[in-house]
């Protein structure tokens, strides 16, 4: 049975309480509980280390909601129906603006809670009573957590402040961009050495050696920093503990969670707050199974809800039907009548079932969101390596061994002949093998194909749509910030 951080607040909500009482009873709360010790001691400071993992974490809800605003808008995604529409509507058609709310809970909210807890967190490890060895641990995880959601931030936003203590004031400017690229590369560098090798972190799911390197290679893909991409990616290859799940239907299953392919994950249980959420709307009306999945059956102790998480046609269609990715696609299923549906039948119907748990309840199901796979970084450092020289062999035998994953054929330089032939054989290879995994949006913008492909869908797509809005009221909130290009309040 896997472990999991179940992050507990009862530490610190039982000093709030008191807190919060003490102009109505005279409570001084014993030791350990007061709130000048609370995170003195290593219980306190675990509680809000653990609260920032949390945020991280994009628990239950925001981790669908970035899935799919990261992929409707690209070639691989649709949606209809249900309440969640009126935003992802939104994403489809490029009319999206700064009153999203969901740019603000989701994508902004959330990583300045982590980034705020961690702030904290390393204050008071200043002065903090406990050992020097935890010390320098708390500090490596809690700069870890910070840089990956400074890192999501740039992503999604471009640069913004750059809040590194809780003294700074409310009003505070975007960094920037030699700042913002500086404070990620470096934190990331910085704490490796501390962070525990894989497999040796003190509870699944909290940072290791692995997990710093890997979110630092899609950083540095991602700011198309190419050997600085391979030479990270390398360097985690050469800690010779991952390795690809042989078979890929199973990788994604509740039962392999913590198989050695799956470097950093968003945990999660088939429970509130801790679900994975996503299979709740990628299930179609009236779903019971599918012939390509006959190892899950859905049932009335699980949610199906009325919002339709589909793919579009034209991906679909990109897959050789032998490739192993492609079982978890379907395009029929058996109602609850015990009739067969086409979903083909309907434009841009498809769906992923990726991730799906015989044990859901209710809208919970246990699968953890993959963040960094290690096929991931065979294709970064392949990408990396055709950017600085052309399809040599060993980017060749990096996207091979997905491909033989896969049971597709390898590639040859008759088909990777040059360059830019390499390039796209890589972009098309990362659909195939990440759909639903948030990855689509950052892939496509990298290779420059974000706003073409979406004018040829007929989308009204304009280059400054290649970030999201800053939310209108943050900069109600913090006036120092300026707009991106493009967007009004």
């Amino acid at each position: 049975m896997k472990k999991i951080i179940k992050y507990s607040w009862s530490l610190l909500l039982t000093t709030f309480l008191l807190l919060g009482c003490e102009d109505i009873l005279d409570v001084t709360p014993p030791g350990e509980f007061a709130p000048g010790n609370v995170l003195q001691n290593e219980a306190g400071l675990t509680a809000l280390l653990y609260s920032a993992y949390e945020f991280s974490n994009y628990s239950n809800g925001p981790m669908k909601d970035i899935i799919n605003m990261t992929e409707v808008c690209t070639d691989m995604a649709f949606n209809t129906g249900g309440g969640e529409n009126r935003t992802l509507s939104l994403l489809i058609n490029f009319t999206w603006d700064p009153s999203v709310d969901w740019f603000r809970s989701d994508f902004w909210t959330q990583p300045y809670n982590a980034i705020r807890d961690v702030n904290i967190v390393l204050e008071s490890l200043e002065s903090a009573d406990i050992s020097d060895a935890i010390r320098r641990q708390f500090q490596a995880e809690a700069r870890f957590i910070r840089a990956m959601e400074y890192a999501d931030l740039y992503n999604w936003f471009g640069t913004v402040p750059l809040r590194t203590s809780s003294e700074q004031p409310a009003e505070l400017a975007r960094a920037s961009e030699a700042e913002m690229l500086d404070f990620i590369e470096s934190e990331l560098e910085a704490v490796i050495p501390d962070l525990p090798m894989p497999g040796e972190e003190p509870q699944y799911g909290r940072a290791h050696k692995g997990a710093a390197l890997g979110v630092l290679t899609k950083f540095l893909l991602n700011t198309k920093q190419w050997q600085k991409t391979a030479d990270a990616a390398q360097r985690l290859i050469a800690l010779n503990y991952y390795e690809l799940y042989p078979v890929y239907r199973e990788l994604f299953r509740v039962e392999n969670e913590g198989n050695r392919e799956m470097i950093f994950v968003h945990p999660a249980l088939n429970e509130q707050p801790y679900g994975c959420l996503f299979p709740n709307g990628a299930y179609p009306p009236g779903f019971k199974s599918s012939p390509k999945i006959p190892e899950f059956t859905w049932t009335s102790a699980m949610a199906n809800w009325a919002t339709q998480y589909r793919l579009r046609d034209e991906f679909v269609d990109s897959f050789d039907r032998s490739d192993a990715r492609f079982e978890l696609i379907i395009e029929e299923y058996e109602n609850q009548g015990g009739n067969m549906v086409n979903l083909r039948s309907q434009v841009d119907n498809a769906r992923s079932l990726k991730y799906f748990d015989n044990n859901q309840t209710a809208n919970f199901s246990g699968n953890d969101y993959p963040r960094i796979r290690y096929s991931d970084i065979l294709l970064s450092r392949a990408e990396a390596l055709n950017e600085l020289n052309g399809p040599t062999q060993e980017a060749l035998d990096l996207i091979n061994q997905v491909r033989e994953r896969a049971g597709v054929a390898a590639l040859t330089t008759t088909e990777a002949s040059s360059k830019d032939a390499f390039r796209d054989l890589i972009l098309q290879e990362r659909g195939w093998e990440f759909v639903s995994e948030a990855k689509r949006r950052e892939d496509l913008i990298r290779h420059g194909k974000f706003i073409s492909l979406a004018q040829a869908r007929g989308v009204n797509a304009q280059p400054y749509h290649v970030l999201f809005p800053i939310p209108e009221a943050e900069i109600v909130a913090n006036p120092a910030v300026e707009q991106n290009p493009g967007y009004s309040n």
